[in-house]
């Protein structure tokens, strides 16, 4: 197909559209765009009618923005398309029909194309990297065919750096490094779009790591990295209510915090870059392989410190062992889940007290155990009867009736870090009551930081990613622990 052929290609789906008095669709608006680039490509060695595809161009860009104008307004927009109106001579006749009726004019008649162009630009890498992207405009859909040349190049065009022509007689490498310049200012659009598609990349692939420890952990935030110390924690601790007579005395009550735990948290972090040969070959995996890696893997640097606690078992914040048979929350032969088992480490919970020596009751809601007992654990509570050894066959369960109320979580870790050692089960309280283990964000931060830069004497630019959290052992009373036996 040569220029004429395409220019009347584009002429023709304007008309068509314009016949059928409505908008491009989304495949009319590809097909346009995709023809657009060839001919500007081509211009480079053919000559053409420039004005012939001019006029194509502005008659396509003249009917998007009556479309949009007349959309907000809620006027119909086909007279001023087929008698040829130009945007303003349309802007005023919309606000003469609004003024004449006592409407009151529409907020927002005319968006901010450079925010609406940067937006769908994001949507459109995410999009052409496999992100899914919840209702995507049609020029984010028609955007997604570009090239991060095609991108860049329309974006130093849009901010006056040149013409689609000049800019297309450019190598690669002479591109780059027209681009470098656009990274340190911290308007230009190129770097923002991919800052801003990198860090919903991030997010998106953080918030899908299957993790499990924050099925069973609680959460919290401090503002700085300085220790924390905090009795919030403590399941009781506030000592009985004491009877007031007559215009009696109310009398205070302090906890005993001797010793509490010191909450911290901690940066964590990586690089990640964009190359000079990723720009050049096109590699939009740069933009969301590498993120989403690190991303995942912060997620899951979280979820491996949580389980290394459990199974490592330090001495907490008392000077002992976070379990022990001090604490009252360790079971001291290691066996595999069964009912009897499941009964000593329920009756823990149960059993425990609060710093005053009152009963506090913890309730059992979570069973984690090592992949490989999950089979295991959903027999013995989904089995209404049993066979006891010494009573007989078709004996009640006792454990049914908790199938609706202990969570069952499986987690690979704690086989991974046991290795050939016995693999040890827990079995946690309910987390709003009695806490166990928390992790805390800076400022409740919950997902990675990005930042971009340049580094000396590489070629590309570099974004640090980052992500601060402690993780902490609040209390022993919200946590058992059976220590197991070797798996098969």
């Amino acid at each position: 197909m040569d220029f004429k052929e395409m220019i009347a290609e584009q002429q023709s789906i304007l008309d068509t559209a314009r016949s059928q008095m409505r908008e491009l669709t989304p495949e009319e608006v590809a097909h346009f765009d995709s023809l657009q680039r060839s001919i500007d490509a081509g211009q480079l060695n053919q000559s053409v009618n420039t004005a012939e595809m001019e006029a194509v161009k502005n008659e396509r860009k003249r009917m998007q923005e009556i479309f949009a104008l007349c959309r907000d307004a809620d006027v119909d927009p086909n007279k001023y398309i087929e008698d040829g109106s130009d945007l303003n001579t349309v802007r005023k006749a919309i606000l003469d029909q609004l003024l004449q009726r006592g409407a009151p004019i529409p907020r927002g008649m005319k968006p901010d194309e450079e925010d609406t162009f940067r937006s769908d630009a994001v949507n459109s890498l995410l999009m052409r990297s496999g992100v899914p992207v919840e209702n995507p405009s049609k020029d984010a859909e028609s955007l997604r065919e570009l090239s991060l040349r095609d991108m860049a190049i329309e974006c130093l065009v849009r901010s006056g750096e040149g013409t689609t022509t000049s800019l297309l007689r450019m190598g690669k490498n002479e591109l780059y490094d027209n681009l470098v310049r656009q990274f340190f200012n911290p308007t230009a659009a190129f770097p923002a779009i991919l800052d801003n598609a990198i860090k919903k990349n991030i997010v998106h692939a953080y918030n899908h790591v299957p993790t499990t420890f924050q099925l069973w952990t609680s959460k919290g935030s401090v503002a700085d990295f300085k220790p924390t110390k905090d009795h919030s924690y403590l399941a009781g601790g506030a000592g009985d209510f004491l009877l007031v007579g007559e215009n009696g005395e109310l009398k205070g009550s302090i906890p005993k915090t001797d010793l509490v735990p010191q909450r911290k948290v901690d940066t964590y972090g990586r690089q990640f870059s964009m190359s000079r040969q990723a720009f050049i070959n096109d590699d939009v995996g740069f933009m969301t392989e590498l993120p989403s890696l690190y991303a995942r893997s912060a997620k899951r640097t979280i979820n491996k410190q949580v389980y290394q606690i459990l199974v490592d078992n330090p001495a907490i914040f008392d000077g002992v062992a976070l379990f022990d048979t001090a604490h009252g929350n360790l079971v001291e032969s290691g066996a595999a889940p069964d009912v009897e088992n499941m009964q000593k480490m329920m009756l823990m919970l149960l059993s425990q007290k609060d710093p005053f020596g009152d009963s506090i009751m913890v309730q059992p809601k979570y069973v984690v155990v090592p992949v490989g007992y999950g089979f295991l654990m959903s027999q013995l509570l989904n089995t209404a009867v049993i066979d006891v050894e010494g009573i007989g066959s078709h004996t009640a369960n006792a454990l049914y009736q908790y199938r609706n109320q202990l969570q069952v979580v499986e987690e690979g870790t704690i086989n991974a870090l046991s290795s050939e050692n016995p693999m040890p089960w827990f079995m946690v309280g309910d987390t709003s009551y009695a806490k166990s283990i928390q992790v805390d964000y800076l400022n409740g931060q919950e997902t990675p930081t990005i930042r971009r830069s340049e580094v000396p004497g590489k070629l590309g630019y570099v974004w640090d990613i980052y992500l601060d959290w402690g993780i902490t052992a609040l209390d022993f009373r919200g946590i058992t622990k059976n220590p197991g036996v070797a798996m098969k």
